[in-house]
This record gives C-alpha cells, sequence and structure tokens, in this order.
C-alpha cells in the first residue's frame, strides 16, 4: 500500500501541474479541440487520484488486497486514459487515441474490484459491530 500511497500523490501533483501546463502552456499552441482533449484526461486523472486517495486510507485501516488490486487497476487505467490522450495532444499522432478505451476498460473493472472491496469491508465491519 506504501508504493500505492507514493503513486497517488505523484499523480494528484502531476494533475495540478498537467492541468496548468494545459491551461497556460498550450493555449494558443494547440487547437481548442485538443485543449479539451487535454482537459479531460487531466479531469479523469484527478478524479482517479481522489478515489486511489480514498484507497490508500481505507487499505491502512482494513484487509487491502482487493483495495489494492482495485488501486493498482486505476493506476493503470489513468497512465493508459490519460497518458494517450496527453501523448495524442502533444504529439499529433492520432492513432495515440486508440490505446485510451484499454484505459477506459481498466477504470471500469477497477471500480468493480472496488465494488467487492467495499462490500468486503462493510461486511467485515458490521461483523464486529463497528
Amino acid at each position: 500500500m506504501k508504493v500505492l500511497a507514493v503513486i497517488t500523490a505523484m499523480l494528484g501533483f502531476l494533475g495540478v501541474a498537467l492541468g496548468a501546463f494545459g491551461a497556460h502552456g498550450l493555449r494558443g499552441i494547440v487547437e481548442p479541440e485538443l485543449l479539451s482533449v487535454w482537459q479531460t484526461a487531466v479531469q479523469y486523472q484527478m478524479f482517479h487520484t481522489l478515489v486511489l486517495l480514498s484507497i490508500v486510507i481505507a487499505g491502512s485501516r482494513h484487509a487491502a488486497s482487493l483495495l489494492a488490486i482495485s488501486g493498482w487497476l486505476l493506476v493503470a487505467g489513468t497512465v493508459l486514459f490519460s497518458g494517450s490522450l496527453y501523448a495524442l495532444v502533444i504529439t499529433g499522432i492520432k492513432p495515440l487515441g486508440m490505446v485510451t478505451p484499454f484505459g477506459g476498460v481498466l477504470f471500469l473493472i477497477g471500480w468493480l474490484v472496488l465494488l467487492f472491496a467495499l462490500i468486503r469491508v462493510v461486511t467485515a465491519q458490521q461483523a464486529i459491530g463497528e
């Protein structure tokens, strides 16, 4: 969980930095349509960073196997989804967009694993009377 925590903080930092770069550094350099793509990448990265933070916090208090699996799926989804969009905007290589759906699928799987992890956590809490 420690490595996942470090990666979560790094993704948050990069999300803010890349958001600022998109808003200030890319304006006037890339087409508005590509700025929208950049913004989508930043939004998905930051949303999933917040979820990762929740997973890390929950994993520090509960059995973390499914939580960790969910977290790693969300990290991989962020790298593929947001990363491919960042690369597409920076390079202009349109086929990079074909990688994006794989990241989306990893997001979906990560959320499903998180569902089962949360059911397990809540069930365990109810069993001990929390």
